[in-house]
C-alpha cells in the first residue's frame, strides 16, 4: 500500500494520494491534477475515488476535473449536496480500495458536511486519519467559515458540532494512527498548526490544546473562537466554485496563455479594466514597472495574498511575469479561484521598456540607510505586518497598518507626508506600497528586508513587549 502526502507550501494544503491493488484515491487534490493522473499511470493504477473532506474555502479542489479525465467517482460525507454527480457516503460506511478500506467518519464542525477517511490496511488495521479541517497538527478547524455560507449557521454552534466530533469520532481511535491534515503552518483555516504536516493521533491527544480530556463543551468553545480574525473575502467564493463547478483548468490556462506584445499589452489594459499584476521580486519590481501594476511576488506566499488583495475572483488579469513562468502563475492563480487571466506581456518587463513606454518605480532604502535619515529628520514609519507581529515586537514609534487590511490601513495615510514602510522581510510591504502607488499614493518608500533588516542593524530601538498568545 503507498500513501503519499502531496503537500503545496503556497497554500500550505495537504492532498494525498492512496494506492493498492492497482486501485488508487486521491483526497482533496489541488486545481491541476495532471501530477496525479501521471503517478496512477507510472504505477499502472486506476484511480477510483476522488474523496473531498469538506467543501474547501482556502483554494479550489480539482475534483470535477480530475473525475472528468480518469472517470473516478467524487465522493463527499453526508450533508453534502454539489450540482453535480457524486456519491453521498454515509457516516461509518467503509469504501474498498485494492486491498486497503477507507471508513468515512462525518465530522461536522468546522463545516457541516465536514468529513474524516480512516484508512485500514489489508489485515484491517486502521493506520491513517485523513482528517481534513477538523483536526490539524496542533489545532482543529476554524468554526467560522461555514457561516459565511449559511447564516443561520452561528460559529458557537459549528464550534459545539466540532466538539462533539472530536470527543466521539477521533479521540476514541488508536494512538499509533498517524494524522494527515488538509493543512499545515501558514493556512488561514486554523490559529496555531504546527509546521508538522503529520503527527501520531496519541501525540496530538497530548499536545493538542483542543484535544484535553477535561475540557468542557463550553471552554472548547471559548478557547477555539477566541482570537480568531476575518478570513480573507475570497473563501466564501471558492465554497461557492466547489459547490457548483467551474472552467476546467485546461481552459484557464488556454485563455491565459495569450503572448502579447507591449503596444497589444497596453490596449489590452487600456480597453478590457484588467488589474495588471506583476509577479516579479519585490525589489526588481521597485527598480522599474507598468504604472499601476501590483506586485505580489511568485515566489513567496503568493496565492493566499492574491485572494486577500483582489476582492474579485473574476476581475480580468493581464500578467508581467518572469520569463518561462506565465503558465506557474496561471496555475497557482485558478488555485485560488481567479480564471480570468487574459494574457502576459511577451518577453516580460524588457519588452515594454525597450519599447519606450512609460514606467514608474518605488523608491527602496536600507536599514542602514534609513538610520541615517533619522538623524537628520523625524521621519514616519509604517509596519505593515499583522497586528500581532507588531504587538510581539516593532520599531519604536512605528505605526501599524497591516496589508491584511489594506482599505483600513490606507485611511491612516496622510497623501502629503513620507512613509517609510516595511513587513518582516520585504515581500508584504511591496504589495502594501503597489497597491496604494497604483492608488495615488506617491509618497511611500520601502524598506529593504523590512523588520529583520532594521533589528540586525542594531541601530532602532525595538519594543520588548510580548503578544498575548490569544492574538496569535
Amino acid at each position: 500500500m503507498i500513501v503519499e502526502q502531496i503537500y503545496t507550501g503556497c497554500l500550505a494544503q495537504g492532498a494525498y494520494y492512496i494506492e493498492s491493488n492497482g486501485e488508487a484515491v486521491v483526497i482533496d487534490p489541488l486545481r491541476e491534477v495532471a501530477p496525479y493522473i501521471q503517478k496512477a499511470e507510472r504505477n499502472g493504477a486506476k484511480i477510483k475515488y476522488v474523496l473531498e473532506t469538506h467543501f474547501h474555502a482556502d483554494f479550489v479542489s480539482g475534483h470535477l476535473d480530475l473525475a472528468r479525465k480518469t472517470g473516478a467517482q467524487i465522493v463527499y460525507g453526508p450533508n453534502a449536496a454539489p450540482d453535480f454527480d457524486f456519491y453521498s457516503a454515509k457516516d461509518g460506511e467503509e469504501l474498498k480500495v485494492g486491498n486497503a478500506i477507507i471508513q468515512v467518519l462525518h465530522t461536522p464542525g468546522h463545516t457541516m458536511e465536514s468529513t474524516c477517511y480512516l484508512l485500514k490496511d489489508e489485515s484491517g488495521k486502521a493506520v491513517g486519519l485523513f482528517s481534513g479541517d477538523t483536526l490539524f497538527i496542533g489545532d482543529v478547524g476554524r468554526p467560522d467559515l461555514a457561516q459565511k455560507v449559511k447564516a443561520e449557521l452561528t460559529q458557537d454552534m459549528l464550534a459545539g458540532y466540532l466538539f462533539d466530533s472530536l470527543r466521539n469520532k477521533i479521540m476514541p481511535l488508536s494512538d499509533d494512527i498517524i494524522v494527515y491534515p488538509a493543512h499545515g503552518a501558514g493556512s488561514a483555516c486554523g490559529k496555531n498548526m504546527s509546521k508538522e504536516t503529520t503527527d501520531t493521533l496519541g501525540h496530538q491527544k497530548q499536545t493538542n490544546y483542543a484535544l484535553r480530556p477535561d475540557m468542557t463543551k463550553e471552554e472548547f468553545i471559548s478557547e477555539v473562537t477566541n482570537g480568531l480574525v476575518a478570513p480573507p473575502a475570497y473563501f466564501p467564493l471558492n465554497v461557492m466554485m466547489n459547490i457548483h463547478g467551474y472552467d476546467s483548468i485546461d481552459t484557464v490556462l488556454e485563455r491565459g496563455q495569450h503572448a502579447l506584445g507591449a503596444d497589444a499589452f497596453e490596449v489590452a489594459a487600456n480597453e478590457t479594466g484588467a488589474l495588471i499584476l506583476d509577479t516579479r521580486d519585490p525589489q526588481t519590481f521597485a527598480a522599474g514597472f507598468i504604472p499601476n501594476a501590483i506586485n505580489i511576488g511568485i515566489d513567496g506566499n503568493f496565492a493566499p495574498w492574491v485572494g486577500a488583495m483582489i476582492p474579485d475572483i473574476k476581475q480580468e488579469i493581464l500578467l508581467v511575469t518572469e520569463e518561462g513562468r506565465e503558465q506557474e502563475v496561471i496555475t497557482r492563480l485558478a488555485r485560488v479561484g481567479y480564471d480570468f487571466t487574459i494574457g502576459y506581456l511577451k518577453g516580460g518587463f524588457k519588452t515594454w521598456k525597450a519599447a519606450g513606454k512609460e514606467t514608474d518605480q518605488i523608491r527602496s532604502v536600507s536599514a542602514d540607510e534609513l538610520a541615517i535619515i533619522m538623524e537628520e529628520e523625524s521621519v514616519n514609519i509604517l509596519d505593515v505586518r499583522k497586528k500581532s507581529e507588531y504587538l510581539s515586537e516593532h520599531v519604536l514609534d512605528a505605526e501599524n497598518a497591516p496589508l491584511d487590511f489594506i482599505n483600513d490601513s490606507m485611511s491612516q495615510i496622510d497623501r502629503n507626508k513620507t512613509y517609510y514602510v516595511h513587513c518582516a522581510g520585504g515581500y508584504r510591504s511591496m504589495i502594501f506600497n503597489s497597491i496604494l502607488r497604483a492608488r495615488g499614493f506617491d509618497n511611500l518608500i520601502d524598506v529593504k528586508g523590512g523588520f529583520k533588516a532594521l533589528k540586525e542593524s542594531e541601530k532602532f530601538r525595538v519594543s520588548d513587549y510580548v503578544c498575548p498568545t490569544t492574538l496569535l
